[in-house]
């Protein structure tokens, strides 16, 4: 992979088989099972999908609901492995893509804090000495020592955002968390992301909105039932996906 390639993918194609009937319970399941009596149709969410993405640019993946976007990120970041084809990374890649993904619900946001520096790597010192800076970014001061099962959706995508981007990623792949939230924390998000770009780091990101994707990328794709429908900058892949 050449030295400028944050991410590459070639001929991605992802395959999930979908029951053709519905089981009630894990008895007839496991009857069934034994039985050779289940019976799946192949659904295809991704099919021969390729894209190069730079270091430094923010890229983004477009398309209708069901297209196939969250299935790339997720394949982009390690959580599903392709049924055909390759991804390649060059950096430490930071996912934001479920809200609340790796967070455990019962423990305060501070805890929360401290876990989720250990799922990135990082000693319990380094974030404590973040934790300020991340507290104050999501404004949940009010809250750090609230459990969250309490939290709103809205709460959960700051916090999540501002433990995502203390990691120092390289490439920080995010599925429409600048959608989440009032217009001001959506400000918030497209500042850091702005300073981070500074400093080098790749972003991914899904969205519906064609307006932030002309303000904040630079190059997109357009999905369409899993495959690429168009590639190329921003301006004119959000052209076609509003036509």
């Amino acid at each position: 992979m050449a030295g400028d390639i944050a991410v590459k993918a070639e001929n991605i194609s992802m395959m999930f088989n979908l029951s053709r009937e519905k089981v009630d319970s894990l008895k007839e399941y496991v009857v069934r099972l034994l039985k050779k009596q289940l019976y799946y149709d192949e659904f295809w969410a991704l099919s021969d999908v390729s894209f190069e993405v730079k270091k430094g640019e923010v890229f983004a993946i477009m398309g209708l609901n069901g297209a196939g976007k969250s299935t790339l990120l997720k394949i982009i970041a390690g959580v599903f492995k392709p049924t055909r084809g390759k991804v390649f990374t060059d950096g430490l890649v930071v996912p934001l893509i479920e809200l609340g993904a790796g967070f455990d619900m019962e423990s305060t946001a501070r805890e929360n804090v401290l876990m989720n520096g250990a799922i990135f790597g990082y000693p319990p010192s380094h974030m404590k000495s973040r934790h300020s800076e991340i507290i104050d970014f999501a404004e949940l001061w009010e809250f750090e020592n609230v459990p969250l099962k309490n939290f709103s959706s809205g709460m959960l995508a700051r916090l999540g955002f501002a433990v995502a981007v203390s990691a120092e990623p390289e490439i920080l792949i995010t599925d429409e968390i600048l959608g989440v939230g009032d217009y001001k924390f959506q400000e918030k998000c497209e500042e850091r992301i702005k300073k981070m770009l500074g400093a080098g780091v790749t972003v991914l990101l899904v969205s519906h909105s064609a307006a932030a994707v002309k303000k904040m990328c630079s190059r997109a794709i357009l999905l369409d039932k899993g495959t690429v429908a168009a590639s190329g900058t921003a301006e004119e892949v959000c052209e076609i996906y509003e036509g």
